[in-house]
């Protein structure tokens, strides 16, 4: 197939994918991409080498079809692992094209409100971990027996329930740059208890959050390197992972080497119970809800635009995928949870996350320090070495859909945008 495929298509990729080990000694022409290997996080981390700007209506699969009569499982797993990753990444696209140039302007005004970093030191106690789905209620006892002795990190969509229960978690993390995301987290402006938020600057945060300690996921992007390096602001990698329940499992994983146990992260529809009660948009939907459009109504169509958008089904792969790869030490506190299932041990009560969660200002001159920010990208826009991957990076951001964007276009848009929030 592949020498026809190459005389037929001169301009396109062309990746060949193999179950069996035996062809990985053929020889190809020099511009194909091979590889011999069914193993899900292999095949994903050679896909997104070989495959890093994905349009996923310009791919093409072709099955050599006797294949699946020879190998069978092997055959179709390997065929699952591409077409997972196509719509994950499609999924991915699609995000960024639409907020793009969101998350470059919660950057810029989030930069503008933090006043406080969080430094970490690395513990080994447990973790518990929540999401918002709809199990997390049949876990609240549990968590609120063993807060006290586990750190507890929580999705900002979970919070209101937890606090519901009268927990309130050490961490909460969001990475939603959507203005919606604000129902989560408003409370925590008014909650003197609130310990931490952990986000990426893209995220959506509110200025009640401002004198709350944050601890800065950075997803890698050179782009963002350059101004927190240049404002000597410390960070936490985590590449994003589209969905906000994977970023707080790496997070766990950096924080601490125990054991981590899940609650709510259902990563599923269940029936019109979409997630745990109380929810940051229940107020939304009650406010709504008439004669016409009950709040079950609401529900009802909420639950089919989730189950219909697929995304729920992406993520549950993934996870799914990734199992084999993260350690051993990753439990659920549900028993109908596809992690598996077990419950912390029981430890001291008192877990002094204070000598190892530091609280420090960063701002001496607001203004200066906001300049000194935006200016070192402009800068790093006019650098040779750098100025390819930065508009690799935030032309699709600013500009989606657009091609031959210039430094100098670049540069203006984000003076345009830095210059909104600029309170110097």
């Amino acid at each position: 197939m592949i020498p026809v495929l190459e005389n037929k298509f001169k301009n396109r990729k062309i990746i060949a994918l193999h179950v069996d080990k035996r062809f990985c000694g053929q020889k190809n022409n020099e511009n194909i991409s091979s590889l011999c290997e069914t193993d899900a996080e292999k095949v994903q981390m050679f896909l997104e080498k070989e495959l890093p700007e994905i349009d996923a209506d310009l791919i093409r699969i072709i099955e050599w079809r006797p294949s699946l009569n020879y190998y069978r499982e092997d055959y179709v797993k390997l065929l699952s692992i591409v077409v997972d990753f196509i719509k994950r990444t499609d999924a991915e696209k699609r995000t960024t094209a639409f907020f793009g140039k969101r998350w470059i302007k919660n950057f810029f005004r989030n930069l503008q409100n933090i006043e406080k970093i969080l430094l970490y030191k690395t513990t080994d106690i447990p973790v518990i971990v929540t999401g918002s789905g709809p199990s997390l209620e049949d876990a609240l006892p549990i968590i609120s027996k063993f807060q006290e002795t586990c750190l507890v990190i929580s999705a900002s969509s979970s919070v209101l329930a937890l606090s519901s229960a009268g927990i309130m978690p050490d961490i909460v993390i969001t990475t939603d740059g959507g203005c919606w995301a604000l129902q989560h987290i408003y409370s925590l402006g008014r909650n003197e208890k609130t310990k931490a938020v952990a986000a990426t600057l893209c995220s959506a945060l509110p200025s009640q959050c401002r004198d709350t300690p944050h601890l800065i996921i950075n997803d890698g992007s050179f782009w963002q390197n350059i101004i927190l390096h240049e404002l000597s602001i410390p960070s936490i990698i985590i590449p994003q992972k589209g969905t906000v329940s994977a970023s707080a499992i790496e997070l766990a994983m950096i924080l601490s080497a125990g054991n981590i146990y899940l609650a709510g992260m259902d990563l599923a529809v269940n029936d019109i119970k979409t997630h745990a009660r109380p929810y940051g948009f229940d107020a939304i939907f009650y406010g709504s809800a008439n004669r016409f459009m009950p709040f079950y109504s609401h529900s009802f169509k909420r639950s089919r635009l989730l189950h219909d958008g697929g995304s729920m089904n992406i993520y549950s792969t993934w996870f799914k995928n990734q199992l084999n790869a993260w350690p051993e030490k990753i439990f659920s506190l549900n028993k109908s949870n596809i992690f598996r299932f077990s419950l912390p041990p029981e430890g001291k009560k008192n877990k002094n996350m204070e000598n190892h969660l530091k609280p420090v200002s960063i701002k001496k001159d607001p203004a200066l320090f906001y300049k000194k920010g935006y200016s070192a990208l402009l800068k790093g826009i006019d650098v040779q070495d750098y100025s390819k991957n930065l508009l690799r990076e935030l032309a699709p951001l600013l500009f989606p859909g657009e091609n031959n964007i210039t430094g100098e276009k670049l540069k203006t848009s984000i003076l345009e945008i830095a210059n909104r929030y600029d309170k110097g």
